[in-house]
């Protein structure tokens, strides 16, 4: 157990301590955070309350498996800066129902002349958390239930066609009910940015064009929050779930091979109005005109995905006919026309283009915006059968050098993202000339005394590219660049980058043939042959 310092001891102790117990206490959060399914571990709320002014001094959640010190840091706080109205004191005595937490606490505030006793219960925090799942139990529903498990499915439905690998948030598609009381609805798909991926569906024009505008102008934060508040719409959102963030691991790349799944996860309804502000439910009127406006979306989608893929769309329209069955088993056929709006993508695009700034990235040694933020990054090998059939394929960018079948196949650095991130990627190195080396060079953070490996690529020009920050000491890390570049020896020094998309898709991570969009071939290149040195991470966070 560590103690507490001196210095925070005799700081403490200057604080006047008044007559009062206080109560503490961790407790599980679940439920307390809306009925929306979710991955995310359970989480545990720290409370200290003021049992003898019946106030709230300090609450805090933290993961379950952080230790006791938790506690400590919302008692200090409690002490030194509790929530308004209370002021900073030190209490004659605080209780506890573990008693574990009991003899911990006494260990970390001895000196403070602080009576630590156990309790099996805890009247007053016990009060506040049944008020808390009170006001849990009278919020409605996220979804209402007659719509539930239909609107999560098509949610899945989403995820997997993956809109925003095609079309950009300029890229309108409209809906027009004429039913309900809805007249169109214009559907915004988010996602090519690699940030927020889901739908919005504008309740009406002036609120789209009224944001775009406000967005592209580039505001004060404070203005772009009320810009954002003002929209009127309905969304439909998703998340990366945790256990998916970006790694570095091996995988041979096996065009049969589909058992990874990395599907986006966590999706989540709402409306936006500027009266209401962000409503994270629907009633059932809502959920019915968004359950059909979404599958006549996707039904148009995957019709014309190649044609909605081109540069320039045109005009399309394609009507849409559904059979609705209330509650009460009363049927009304409706039918929805869904059509692009090209004057209307043209005139948010110009939009767009006239925002951007003219002046030239300043060029650094070495750039670290290469890869695509939300990419998923590893290192591996493609056999040679795969690499011919990608050297026969049209549409695969292929710049061939000199790399001669030797050994399993060709070891690759592979980067999957989103295929307009994709295709940006491959014309940054086309216009760069190519690809010409890829070299792990050490550096080092000083600050926090590790030590880490970068993945650098250099292209055709001589630019440096960092693709990857990888930890030295990171067991797993190692064992895949010992193999990648036993590998490399087999090839005559040869390796290659693979670009590829369906980051959001069942193939993330193990993309197939038809994800691979480009294959560079390269040199492996030893850290002697760019001659950097030991590279280190500077306060402004770039590698000199």
């Amino acid at each position: 157990m560590n103690n507490l310092p001196q210095t925070t001891l005799r700081r403490l102790q200057k604080i006047p301590q008044i007559p009062s117990v206080w109560e503490g206490d961790r407790l599980c959060v679940a439920g307390l955070r809306g009925r929306v399914p979710s991955n995310s571990p359970e989480e545990e709320c720290i409370i200290w309350v003021d049992g003898s002014q019946g106030v709230v001094r300090s609450m805090d959640v933290a993961p379950p498996e952080v230790g006791p010190e938790a506690v400590v840091r919302a008692l200090l706080r409690a002490i030194e800066s509790p929530h308004t109205p209370a002021q900073p004191a030190r209490p004659q005595k605080i209780v506890v129902r573990s008693r574990e937490l009991q003899f911990f606490l006494r260990g970390a505030l001895q000196s403070l002349d602080i009576v630590i006793d156990y309790a099996p219960d805890l009247p007053l925090i016990d009060q506040l958390f049944r008020s808390f799942e009170t006001a849990e139990d009278s919020r409605p529903p996220a979804l209402p239930n007659h719509y539930e498990s239909k609107l999560l499915q098509t949610a899945h439905d989403v995820a997997q066609a993956g809109p925003w690998d095609v079309l950009a948030d300029h890229d309108i598609i409209s809906v027009e009910f004429n039913i309900w009381g809805i007249d169109t609805i214009y559907f915004c798909v988010m996602g090519m940015a690699g940030e927020e991926y889901g739908l919005i569906l504008y309740r009406s024009l002036e609120s789209l064009k009224q944001f775009r505008q406000a967005a592209l102008q580039e505001e004060s934060t404070h203005k772009l929050e009320q810009a954002f508040l003002a929209q009127d719409c309905w969304f439909l959102n998703f998340e990366f779930p945790d256990n998916l963030e970006d790694e570095f691991a091996e995988y041979d790349f096996d065009d049969d091979d589909d058992d990874f799944d990395g599907e986006l996860s966590l999706p989540r309804y709402g409306s936006i109005h500027p009266y209401e502000g962000i409503r994270p439910f629907l009633d059932e009127e809502e959920a019915k005109i968004i359950y059909y406006a979404i599958q006549s979306f996707l039904r148009f989608f995957e019709r014309h995905q190649l044609s909605l893929g081109e540069d320039v769309l045109d005009k399309i329209e394609k009507y849409y006919r559904f059979t609705h069955t209330s509650q009460e088993g009363q049927k009304e056929n409706i039918k929805l026309k869904v059509s692009t709006v090209p004057q209307l993508t043209a005139e948010l695009l110009e939009g767009l283009e006239d925002d951007e700034d003219e002046d030239e990235r300043l060029r650094f040694p070495l750039v670290d915006d290469l890869i695509p933020d939300n990419s998923f990054l590893s290192l591996g090998m493609i056999p040679w059968t795969v690499v011919e059939e990608l050297q026969d394929n049209p549409k695969t960018y292929y710049p061939l050098q000199e790399a001669t079948p030797k050994g399993e196949g060709m070891p690759v650095v592979v980067v999957q993202t989103s295929r307009p991130k994709a295709k940006q990627l491959i014309e940054t190195l086309q216009q760069a000339g190519n690809l010409r080396g890829v070299c792990f060079n050490p550096g080092e953070d000083p600050w926090e005394e590790l030590m880490y490996d970068l993945g650098i690529l250099q292209t055709g020009d001589n630019s440096l590219f960092i693709f990857g920050e990888f930890m030295q000491d990171d067991p797993e890390h190692q064992q895949a660049r010992q193999k990648w570049e036993k590998r490399c020896q087999q090839t005559g020094g040869y390796c290659g980058l693979v670009v590829a998309m369906g980051v959001t898709g069942s193939s993330r991570g193990n993309p197939t043939l038809k994800d691979m969009l480009a294959l560079f071939e390269a040199q492996y290149l030893e850290p002697k042959a760019l001659a950097m040195g030991m590279l280190q991470l500077t306060p402004e966070s770039e590698f000199d």
